[in-house]
């Protein structure tokens, strides 16, 4: 079993796009630097401490790549996977990473090449992946943005798959990281095909047309519509089929909480016209910046600005928290938020909040 720590950029997402079609069994989780490191890393090990106990004999892989680990970082996986019997491979062209890469064998570092390309080698190396090369282009492409080799033929090319990637932002990574990461690997693959198809020269004008309709296709299910209403259905069905863990209260009333979801008007009374037992729909940002939606169930101007300052109209209204506390864990920001909400109000706000249930 694999489990695949990289980075949210197109180089980061470019090592799992091979690693999650060379290995049949794999796990894969995504950071930014800073805290939000550590934290996968702890989600990752948790994972892979439950899969142990189950299988005393199972083989695990802790593999990270693109993201270069401290000292202290490197010492606390280790003794981790010590503990659980697990194997670590790291995989990074960072500089700043050099002092670990001296002390830890399972660091690799090598400024040359990108992490894609050096995944992709060791990928070939050790597990004879891609014998015929099928990825070989795609990932040059790759390499020689991520590098800033401008003088590589792929170097246009690479120049409009980052760009696809940084503007892939339909589905928020926090809340709903697998489809998030699933959207941004299908991106790539259809870069791949439209990279084997069309001239070199060619390529790139391409793929800057078919973005848009290769968005639509992936959220497309049924009918077709404008991307902005079929983003807003698949995420609406992805907060339906999630809503249990991501319901709040209010004053014995029931909401959702969305983070970053952004398009409130479309798709808070989406979710609201789709599951009638809910109250009113909330969306914060990272600022602490939030937008209420109702039904004609809850005045939420009222709700605002017991809680934020704000107000609005009664179906639509929004504010500010105080002292907000932003995480790039969501069960951590549902909780804070719904402890700041209690706070407000002064009494729980529902049986299971108050008993921690």
């Amino acid at each position: 079993m694999v489990y695949h720590l990289s980075h949210i950029d197109l180089d980061g997402y470019g090592c799992q796009y091979l690693t999650m079609r060379a290995f049949d069994a794999i796990r894969c989780f995504n950071a930014n630097y800073g805290p939000e490191v550590g934290a996968r890393i702890e989600e990752m090990l948790s994972q892979a401490r439950t899969l142990r106990a189950v299988d005393p004999e199972i083989e695990i892989l802790l593999l990270v790549t693109d993201l270069n680990l401290s000292v202290k970082e490197c010492n606390a996986l280790e003794k981790e996977a010590l503990c659980i019997n697990a194997k670590i491979q790291l995989l990074d062209h960072h500089a700043t990473g050099a002092t670990a890469a001296e002390r830890f064998a399972w660091y690799f570092l090598d400024t040359g090449r990108c992490a894609t390309k050096i995944t992709y080698d060791w990928l070939r190396e050790r597990y004879r992946f891609d014998p015929e090369g099928r990825y070989e282009r795609i990932v040059d492409a790759i390499d020689a943005i991520d590098i800033w080799k401008s003088d590589s033929p792929y170097f246009e090319y690479g120049k409009v798959l980052l760009g696809m990637i940084s503007g892939a932002r339909e589905i928020n990574r926090i809340l709903f990281p697998d489809e998030d990461r699933r959207y941004k690997l299908d991106l790539i693959d259809t870069a791949r095909e439209i990279l084997d198809e069309y001239p070199l020269a060619q390529a790139p004008i391409v793929l800057d047309e078919a973005l848009h309709g290769n968005k639509k296709r992936f959220f497309r299910t049924d009918a077709d519509n404008t991307k902005d209403n079929l983003v807003a259905d698949y995420v609406t069905q992805l907060l339906g089929r999630e809503k249990e863990r991501l319901t709040i209260h209010y004053r014995g009333y029931k909401g959702l909480l969305g983070y970053n979801v952004g398009n409130t008007s479309l798709i808070g009374n989406a979710f609201l016209s789709a599951h009638p037992d809910y109250d009113f729909y909330m969306d914060v940002n990272s600022r602490g910046n939030f937008s209420l939606r109702s039904n004609d169930k809850l005045d939420v101007s009222k709700m605002a600005e017991e809680i934020g300052n704000g107000g609005g109209h009664p179906n639509a209204s929004g504010g500010k928290i105080e002292n907000y506390k932003d995480s790039f864990v969501y069960e951590d920001l549902r909780r804070f938020i719904q402890t700041y909400i209690d706070e407000k109000t002064s009494a729980p706000s529902s049986p299971e909040e108050s008993t921690g249930e």
